[in-house]
């Protein structure tokens, strides 16, 4: 989709002049508009839903919802506007002012999906999988999501990399019980009984993510230990978990009779690319 490429205007970007277009609004009664059937939201925060129906009771709707015609049913489709609608129900409205598009089912995912990137109301997976949708359907680079929705390259990896964790743990923080940056540390884990015990452990003693990067490296000592391997000075480990930070992946030093070798993990092209623009800022 070659139009997305201009970045860095949000929506408008996606379905232009419509975010500037009030004068074409009109009032659509609630019960006429149905939800984004390609809404990657599954969790709404009722206390924020009650201070935006708050706001809209004092303020009215500042910006109209964008709707499509539904087709082959009466109604309309959101595409864009959903927590409004919602908080105008809440405030007791029976209509909102809505800006009628046509737009295809595509255009629609790729509007909700960066809509609630750029007001950041995803959870933690729904926003991994956000970006890694928004990736392989739409052939966005990292770098270009990047611009469109104001974050750093680095921090759309890491989001994505999330993913790569047991699905109970995924539960824990699509659920609010852990946060990402308690998460992370546990891609360092080998096993997914190891990343498991250490999130069970994270939920008991309410570890802040420096302790899970700690617990993470005891972990893999003790069992370099028990295997008879040989572990790594405290030096190493600093500089081992330097390294992963600073490169947002996984990173191995192991040492040999005579020097050693360092293994920097990648989980996806769009990943090693990222890397590749690190370690070789001049280009191959």
């Amino acid at each position: 989709m070659s139009d997305k490429r201009r970045l860095g205007k949000g929506l408008g970007a996606l379905i232009p002049d419509v975010l500037s277009s009030a004068e074409d609004s009109r009032e659509i009664d609630l019960n006429m508009i149905k939800p984004n059937p390609y809404q990657p939201r599954r969790e709404f925060d009722e206390e924020k839903l009650k201070e935006l129906a708050y706001s809209i009771k004092n303020y009215g709707i500042l910006q109209a919802v964008i709707l499509t015609k539904a087709v082959n049913e009466d109604g309309y489709y959101l595409v864009a506007g959903e927590r409004r609608c919602r908080a105008a129900k809440i405030a007791g409205l029976l209509s909102v002012p809505a800006v009628v598009k046509d737009i295809d089912k595509n255009t629609m995912l790729e509007i909700a999906l960066i809509e609630n990137l750029q007001r950041e109301d995803l959870n933690p997976v729904e926003e991994a999988q956000a970006y890694r949708r928004l990736m392989k359907d739409y052939g966005y680079k990292q770098e270009e999501l990047a611009s469109q929705i104001g974050k750093s390259r680095s921090a759309i990896a890491n989001s994505i990399r999330l993913l790569s964790l047991p699905d109970k743990v995924l539960g824990y923080l699509a659920q609010g019980d852990m946060s990402a940056g308690q998460a992370r540390p546990l891609l360092a884990l080998d096993s997914e009984d190891l990343q498991l015990e250490a999130a069970i452990k994270i939920l008991k003693e309410g570890l802040t993510a420096r302790d899970v990067e700690k617990l993470a490296n005891e972990t893999k000592k003790s069992k370099k230990d028990t295997s008879g391997a040989k572990s790594l000075d405290p030096m190493q480990q600093e500089l081992e978990l330097q390294m992963q930070r600073e490169l947002g992946t996984k990173v191995r030093l192991k040492e040999g009779k005579s020097g050693g070798t360092i293994e920097i993990y990648y989980y996806s092209e769009e990943d090693l690319e990222r890397l590749i623009s690190k370690l070789l800022p001049r280009g191959i």
